[in-house]
């Protein structure tokens, strides 16, 4: 099951960060492999949402409930659908210079033992890319100041392990 931790320092506010991440309704602009999202329940401290994902000819939909503690965590905790479990833990801190750090971890495996090898195959490479989506995304919404790719280059370190589920 793969499992990923790490901590990127970028020059917008926690509660930038939080507002970005907090939007999942709108996953399906900027996230690859996000075809469609339906947001069943959403309030100040919680929502429900369902995703459509869809990577080389697989399809599949899930459900997860997000914990929103404004405005330094979220937690993503799977519901239903292909997986036997998702966790994603995201916490925004202030980094003491105007930005902030972003602490992102996740952790999930698929019911699916064929689904679950072709995670491990590309799950780096994909989740680079949703990793740059975010910072893409806050880079559009709130500007791209001079330290930024910077910032999101050089304030990175982060762990990840796979294994078998």
């Amino acid at each position: 099951m793969p499992k990923h931790s790490e901590t990127r320092a970028l020059p917008y506010t926690p509660e930038q960060m939080f507002d970005l991440v907090a939007d999942v309704g709108r996953y399906g602009e900027f996230l690859p492999w996000v075809s469609a999202v339906r947001v069943r329940s959403n309030s100040d401290i919680q929502m429900v949402a369902d995703l459509i994902v869809g990577f080389k000819g697989l399809r599949e939909s899930f459900t997860s409930c997000v914990e929103k503690q404004r405005p330094g965590h979220i937690r993503v905790d799977y519901l239903e659908g292909p997986l036997k479990h998702l966790n994603n833990d995201w916490k925004f801190r202030p980094d003491g210079k105007g930005g902030c750090l972003v602490d992102f971890c996740v952790d999930f495996a698929f019911k699916n033992r064929v689904f679950e090898m072709l995670a491990g195959q590309v799950f780096d490479r994909a989740l680079r890319k949703m990793i740059n989506a975010f910072e893409e995304r806050a880079a559009r919404l709130y500007g791209d100041s001079a330290g930024s790719a910077a910032a999101g280059a050089s304030g990175i370190s982060s762990s990840s392990a796979q294994s078998a589920a």
